[in-house]
């Protein structure tokens, strides 16, 4: 069946004449035009001026029939009532698949704006799309042109060939999975099923010109979905070329937009978002979005992901996919992570370590030696009290299981989500999309600035190149900068260290003195007080630093002229993440690992910069404090993320449409609405995967020190689904859908995280929390067999002779004339012959933490590999789905050039042998077998 006439001499398509009654010669002569001349008639019509008599070679011409019924769709449409809200050309047939707009303004460059836009329209029109402009005072503020473009049929099906799009050629006969017998107990999470999936299951095949009648067409111009047609559009768009500058060819809106000629290009959202459209053509998924996905209420249900995929593509699909898959995930880890945090709040009484420490007997009686130089005094142990008894909530037994339980836990979300990926590529049509496919188109940036040229390997062709010692020279400055920019990071970070060295000592003197604080003394020590503010102080420093290097890091990626997109977003992933990693995990790596561990001793401390005296951890350990610097730069981090991605686009919105939200329909059009939204940007999820990939981060590399940490990350994910798709549904204009068949890099981040966070785990373990000590006390050093753990505070405590300090370190005063204090250590006393030297307890402690890392290490790594080896990458289901389709599409394609075959032959084609069709016979005997 063939849908389309084809004639071999040039056709002349008439679009429409002028409003005027004359034939225009483009869009941009409407614009020279209309300033001296008004028709008063063409307002009343409705007709565009820039509607043009079009001469293309060899075009594809529409059918008779398809055209009688075309005009008289036209001659019906009331022009006078028609709605500009709708998403069509004001003759009500063409669908408006991409918007361009323009201010028309008198400076100096007004000329070459001019001729750009005349050049590149032009030759938009040379291309095959239909364009139609909306002038200026038909807009609200009477300032902005809207030049909509309309992809005829013919183009469609031209460059759908080109970028290899998947079309239903069968409805998918593979039955269904079984119903599991507990799916009526999730009956409250699901979505109705025109919601879940909006269209059938279809096999599909790529598009061929050649082919069509293989191809379920039953309307041409529903065929293609608005995101595809969206995207053949934005090809055509980015490469079309609009002149000549100084010598060298210039193309692609990209420019355009950058050096001022347009001001913005987009598709068009169906409809409000909060109602549904009059026009009964249109499909409302926006509507449908917004009701059952991007409301808050709806945060227990499941996400819309075939609905998601058909609105905004696969590459945003995919995104929702994985942060829904991710949230899900993360339910069975807040729950473990609650249950442990439950056994230390219920086990906390029975922690003998800060009994003993609260004990006014035994923790008021020990005396401990300054925190800071002459300006602290002494101390006495229970003091303390409150935080000893917090700590014991994170540094427990449950710990150490915590700890463990997350590095399989990871390596179960990896492999799962594999497997899920692995569905999703199958049902997307994705199964046979190769990133090699997105290799091949060159960035258009790449085209330009790249003069030289080289024959390609791959396609055979001539294209640009960068030279190898142009390569050279940019990826040095690169990472110079890179490497400067890391090397910041760890400056600020050594100035908030400076900072909780130099604050302390002012921080314990105001405790000290401040009756207004003793209520509070035991609760706010001046190690917590010195701990929060500095986190707070980080906290800042990140977000200010973070702020500058997302400039610096496109820029330096944009010198680097990368060849390909995916090249591009790799590069800028990778820059960002290094920067990200070491910005915001630094300063808990810092705590966990370096504070309190070289400390030195009384009368022998260590000193940064011979001036400060390093940090000492809390009689209880370090833990805690990384606790609180883990929640407060992880929860700051998450209530920043969410003002900025929520709040600050809606006062944005709501400020640019201050005056135009209350205009009637009839004069706020749909391309006016859409243009008053925020720009959802190339790297708008690269983003919102770093968000999510530094968040995965804290929950992996520390919950050690932290087991409430997956549960903050769960109910910010639900949040920030519910946020992003608010955000993308009603805040931003529609993004051009793209092409995407997994999570791409941020698969190999993820993955290297979880080998990494193993490791720094059993760190944490052994060397922030006091489990280790305390396990070589219980089993080597203990003296009492009815409480094994009574005596380990005094035992984990050194003695300090006071007559040894020197001057530097010696308090200024002395007023209960004490003559020893203790300090934290496993040192001699003063009056053995090892005087203040390590006891062979320590060197029995750091074997034991050594032994744990390195047992701890293998046993993870072993049951990670181990679950990795048993989870098949993709589902058995899926791989028998993937061979029926290949079978039956190889056998439906070879049934069509059969049949063609006999109609040739039967036609009395010379060219159609006998010996080609038993040749083709073959070919689909030895399909079926295979």
């Amino acid at each position: 069946m063939n849908r389309l006439g084809r004639k071999a001499s040039e056709t002349l398509i008439e679009m429409a004449p002028s409003a005027d009654g004359e034939e225009s010669n483009g869009p941009l002569c409407e614009t020279l035009s209309t300033a001296g001349s008004e028709v008063p008639s063409s307002s009343e019509q409705g007709l565009s001026s820039t509607e043009t008599t079009l001469l293309i070679p060899d075009r594809q011409v529409q059918s008779g029939r398809r055209f009688n019924l075309f005009l008289k769709r036209r001659l019906r449409i009331d022009k006078r009532h028609q709605s500009k809200d709708s998403i069509f050309f004001r003759d009500g047939v063409r669908r408006i698949d991409f918007v361009l707009s323009y201010v028309d303004d008198l400076n100096k460059e007004w000329e070459k704006k001019l001729e750009r836009r005349k050049e590149f329209e032009s030759n938009l029109q040379k291309a095959g799309l239909e364009l139609e402009t909306e002038d200026k005072k038909e807009s609200e503020d009477g300032k902005i042109y809207f030049v909509k473009i309309h992809a005829p049929w013919e183009v469609l099906i031209t460059y759908a060939e080109v970028l290899n799009i998947k079309v239903p050629i069968k409805e998918n006969d593979i039955p269904s999975m079984v119903e599991n017998p507990l799916d009526c107990m999730l009956t409250p999470f699901r979505l109705p099923e025109k919601v879940m999936h909006p269209e059938p299951d279809y096999f599909t095949a790529p598009f061929s010109k050649e082919k069509q009648e293989l191809y379920l067409i039953n309307d041409e111009s529903t065929f293609f979905s608005p995101s595809m047609r969206n995207r053949i559009v934005n090809y055509i768009l980015t490469r079309c070329p609009y002149g000549t500058e100084e010598g060298k060819k210039k193309f692609g809106i990209k420019r355009l937009l950058n050096n001022g000629t347009y001001s913005a290009a987009y598709p068009l959202h169906d409809c409000q978002y909060w109602k549904k459209a009059s026009d009964p053509n249109c499909d409302n998924e926006r509507y449908t979005l917004y009701m059952e996905w991007a409301r808050f209420l709806r945060f227990y249900k499941e996400q819309p992901l075939d609905l998601i995929r058909k609105y905004y593509g696969e590459k945003i699909g995919i995104y929702f996919a994985w942060l829904g898959f991710y949230t899900e995930m993360l339910f069975l880890a807040a729950v473990v992570g609650v249950i442990c945090f439950l056994y230390g709040l219920f086990t906390m009484d029975e922690n003998m370590s800060s009994k003993e420490i609260c004990d006014p007997a035994i923790g008021g009686e020990i005396i401990m030696c300054p925190l800071c130089d002459r300006e602290c005094e002494y101390w006495r142990l229970n003091t303390t009290c409150e935080s000893s008894e917090y700590s014991h909530l994170f540094d427990n037994v449950a710990t150490l299981f915590f700890a463990i339980f997350m590095g399989i836990w990871v390596t179960l979300f990896l492999e799962f989500w594999k497997r899920r990926q692995a569905r999703l590529k199958y049902e997307w049509d994705l199964v046979d999309f190769e990133e090699e496919q997105q290799q091949l188109q060159l960035r258009p940036e790449y085209e330009a600035k790249c003069t030289q040229k080289k024959k390609n390997p791959v396609t055979q062709e001539m294209e640009p190149y960068l030279p190898l010692t142009s390569q050279a020279v940019r990826f040095c400055i690169s990472g110079t900068t890179v490497l400067f920019w890391v090397s910041l990071i760890i400056a600020s970070m050594i100035a908030v260290i400076v900072y909780r060295l130099a604050v302390y000592a002012a921080f314990a003197s105001l405790m000290e003195n401040a009756q207004t604080l003793q209520p509070i003394s035991g609760l706010l020590t001046p190690q917590l007080a010195t701990s929060v503010t500095a986190s707070c102080l980080n906290f800042v420093i990140i977000m200010i630093l973070n702020f500058i290097y997302e400039r610096i890091a496109i820029w330096i990626t944009d010198m680097e002229i990368p060849r390909t997109h995916m090249e591009y977003e790799n590069r800028l992933t990778m820059k960002m993440f290094l920067f990200q990693f070491v910005n915001y995990y630094s300063s808990c790596f810092y705590v966990a690992f370096f504070k309190g561990k070289f400390v030195g001793y009384p009368g022998a401390y260590t000193y940064m910069f011979n001036r400060w005296r390093n940090e000492e951890c809390d009689p209880a350990g370090c833990l805690i404090e990384l606790t609180t610097q883990l929640t407060i730069v992880m929860a700051g981090k998450q209530i920043w993320g969410n003002i900025q991605e929520a709040i600050v686009p809606w006062i944005c919105n709501w400020w640019g449409r201050r005056k135009a939200r209350n205009n009637p329909e009839n004069l706020y059009s749909r391309w006016e609405q859409d243009h008053d939204l925020q720009t959802f940007g190339a790297l708008g999820l690269f983003y919102e995967y770093l968000e999510m990939v530094i968040q995965f981060g804290f929950i992996t590399l520390f919950v050690a020190s932290f087991p409430l940490a997956p549960l903050l990350a769960l109910m910010n994910n639900i949040l920030e689904i519910r946020v992003d798709s608010w955000k993308l549904t009603t805040q931003y204009r529609r993004p051009v859908a793209a092409k995407a068949h997994s999570i791409g890099v941020w698969q190999e981040i993820l993955n290297g995280m979880a080998i990494l966070s193993v490791v720094t785990n059993a760190f944490i373990v052994a060397f922030t929390s006091d489990m280790i000590p305390r396990l070589v006390y219980y089993y080597a050093y203990s003296e009492s067999d009815n409480s094994p753990m009574s005596g380990y505070i005094n035992n984990s405590l050194s003695v300090f002779l006071i007559s040894d300090f020197p001057e530097r370190n010696k308090p200024k005063t002395n007023t209960e004339n004490f003559v020893i204090c203790r300090y934290r250590d496993y040192r001699y006393p003063p009056d053995h012959e090892k005087k203040y030297l390590h006891t062979m307890q320590f060197w029995h402690i750091l074997a034991a933490k050594l032994a744990f890392i390195i047992i701890m290490e293998h046993v993870v790594f072993i049951v990670k590999f181990f679950v990795a080896w048993m989870i098949p990458d993709v589902p058995a289901d899926v791989k028998a789905k993937i061979k029926r389709e290949k079978y039956l599409t190889q056998k439906i394609l070879h049934e069509y050039e059969l049949e063609k075959l006999k109609e040739r032959l039967g036609q009395g084609d010379k060219r159609a042998t006998e010996k080609e069709f038993i040749a083709t016979e073959g070919r689909m005997e030895l399909s079926r077998a295979m």
